[in-house]
This record gives structure tokens, sequence and C-alpha cells, in this order.
């Protein structure tokens, strides 16, 4: 989040045509900046702080981190599940294990075994009943037992195939869509993970350091503020009389003490709403204390000036 850093604008010295040689505007203003306030989404202990008031940083660079342990064992729990959801949805879609095809294979020989054994038990009966040596009933038994013989071997076969096969397709659709949510858990256990430790956004400068290691952060609260480079701009106010002269894209003169000469910045917006310090009514004695709020970007030198560093703007500067 960004936020900028209001200076009390003690006095606006509104001069028109007063500047040196008198043939420009100049006004006096500031140094300002938008900041970036690095903090936590959730509230924890802060473990590690990388950076310290004023050190410059680069983009990506670590600035703290808390305390994560809840987090990482969240990512365990949710990629254990994980792994466990994919074993399931392997174990349908592959069949049945070595062990139960084993078994199933023993089945099928066994009544295989049994078919043979009726087989030839019905072979003998019928060569005897030919000869009135066993009786009808006999040969009927035995010709129930090949039947039921041969059922029991069809049945171990039926078992065997289907147990090359993987599990009904909607069962297959259901595990995978469980995979699916379990995948999705732990890239949220990853993310949460990962915003316990927070990097700079941009280049730029430490401006503050509003907590140390070892203390509670609230929720949603800044633990370092972060000056971005091209950040800065100058602030500064024009009468009434003199809005119609300044434009966006306009380039000012900038000037302050012990400061090189030739600085400049660019008008980059004009407020639409006029100020009052302090409020008066709209009439033409006080028209004149009517002013705009200017915002320009400083370019080349200008944009090493420090927020808060008093300026002076010249409207007359090409």
């Amino acid at each position: 989040m960004t936020a900028g850093r209001a200076f009390p604008i003690v006095a606006l010295l509104l001069l028109a045509g007063c500047g040196k040689g008198g043939d420009a505007a100049v006004l006096h203003g500031y140094v300002d900046a938008d900041y970036v306030l690095a903090g936590a989404e959730s509230g924890g202990r802060l473990t590690g702080l990388s950076v310290k008031r004023g050190d410059p940083v680069t983009a990506g660079a670590l600035l703290f981190t808390l305390d994560d342990r809840d987090e990482q064992a969240a990512l365990a729990e949710a990629r254990a599940q994980l792994e466990q959801g994919k074993a399931s949805l392997a174990d349908l879609q592959t069949g049945k294990r070595p062990e139960e095809i084993r078994v199933l294979d023993a089945q099928l020989a066994d009544a295989e075994a049994s078919l043979t054994v009726a087989q030839k038990t019905y072979d003998r009966n019928r060569d005897l009943s030919t000869r009135a040596v066993v009786a009808i009933a006999t040969l009927d038994q035995s010709k129930a037992d090949l039947d039921s013989a041969a059922a029991r071997v069809r049945a171990a076969q039926e078992n065997r195939a289907v147990a090359n096969l993987a599990a009904r397709p909607d069962q297959i659709a259901a595990a995978e869509q469980q995979v699916e949510a379990l995948a999705a858990a732990v890239r949220s256990a990853e993310t949460k993970l990962a915003r316990r430790t927070q990097s700079a956004s941009a280049g730029g400068r430490i401006e503050e350091v509003f907590y140390q290691v070892g203390e509670v952060v609230p929720a949603g609260q800044a633990v370092v503020s972060l000056l971005p480079d091209g950040a800065r701009k100058i602030l500064f106010f024009v009468p009434e009389a003199t809005r119609s002269t300044v434009r966006p894209g306009q380039r000012v003169g900038i000037a302050c003490d012990s400061c090189a000469a030739g600085l400049a910045a660019t008008v980059a917006s004009i407020a639409t709403e006029a100020e009052f310090t302090p409020p008066v009514i709209y009439s033409k004695e006080s028209r004149a204390k009517l002013v705009y709020r200017v915002e320009a970007r400083p370019e080349g030198e200008a944009a090493r000036l420090d927020p808060g560093q008093p300026v002076d703007v010249r409207l007359g500067a090409e």
C-alpha cells in the first residue's frame, strides 16, 4: 500500500512577478513522496529483520520474516494428504495388488482342478451306466457336479479378468477431483507460508522501521516504510490568478538552499478543487486567497532531494 507523507504548510508565499529579475512567478513548496508500507497480511511475531532505517534496497530484497511454524506444519499436512490421495487414485486406476491377484490365480487353479476331477467322474459313470453297472441317479449326480465345477471355473476366470481392470469411471473421476482439491490445499498452504516473508516491491531506501525482532506485529500493520526510487514529487500551490498559466507537462524550475543550480520538475497534476488557508468565502475580495495544489515530478538531480525539504518553484522556467 502507498501513503503520502503530509507536511504542514507553514506559509504559502504566493509571489507573482516577485522572483529574481521580476520575470517569472516564484512559489514556495516542498518535497513529498509516495511511500510503500510493507506489512504483514496476518499477525505474528517478527523473527527476522534484514534492513534498518536509511538502508538502500533493491527490488526483491528480503525485508523481514514472521514466525512461520504453524504455516510449515499446515503445509506438511497438506502435502501428506495429497500424496495419500494420489496413492488412492493410482490404486483405482491399476486394479488389484499383486498379492490379491495371486490369490485369485490360486482360486482359478483350484476350480480348474475340481472341474477336471468332475469331468473324469462323469465320463466314468456314463460308461458304466451304458453297461448298467451304475444307477441313472449316480450319473445324474456326477453330471450336476460337473456343471457346478464348470460354473466355479467360469466365476474364477471372471474374477481374475476383473482384477486387471481399473475401478469404475465414476469412482476414478471422484478420486481425481479429490486429488485436485488436495493439490489446491497445498498451493494455499504454500501461499500462506510465503506471505510470512516480505520482500521489497521496488528498489529504494528504507525510510522507517516500526517493529523490532521479537515484537508481535498485528495483521495489516506496516513493519517498514520504503521510499521507492522515482517516488518523490514537488508539491506547491498556485493562486487563482495564476492557475490558468500552469498545465500538466509544463517544466518548472526548482531551487533550494545549498542545491545545485538548474534543477527542474515537470507538472504532473493540478487539483480541480481550490483550497483556502484559512477558510474564506468565494468573493472578489477573497479570490486572491484561493489556491490550487500542484504536483510535479522532479527531473535529474532534483529527484535526489529529500522529502520535507523546502523548495522554491519558478513557473517561468523552460
